[in-house]
């Protein structure tokens, strides 16, 4: 189901265009800002993904630290 924007086609009807192309103008406006609209959304779960790597990325390198500083003692 696809929505039209109703302003811009009454402009469009107003302007001279036909029924139907102005009704076709409206609708794929209409999907244009929808599409930018789920663009907007997913930096919101980048920064998840790129917030959980870097967490995970720094507890290696910790745990690496902390192996190099105390050393590993395989036997006793």
């Amino acid at each position: 189901m696809s929505t039209m924007i109703f302003e811009v086609y009454d402009a469009l009807k107003d302007a001279g265009a036909s029924e139907e192309k102005a009704a076709k103008a409206a609708t794929a406006l209409a999907d244009y800002d929808s599409r930018f609209n789920r663009i907007d959304a997913e930096p919101v779960v980048m920064k998840l993904m790129i917030g959980g790597t870097l967490a995970l990325s720094g507890t290696v390198v910790g745990l690496l630290f902390n192996i190099m500083l105390k050393g590993i003692k395989i036997s006793s």
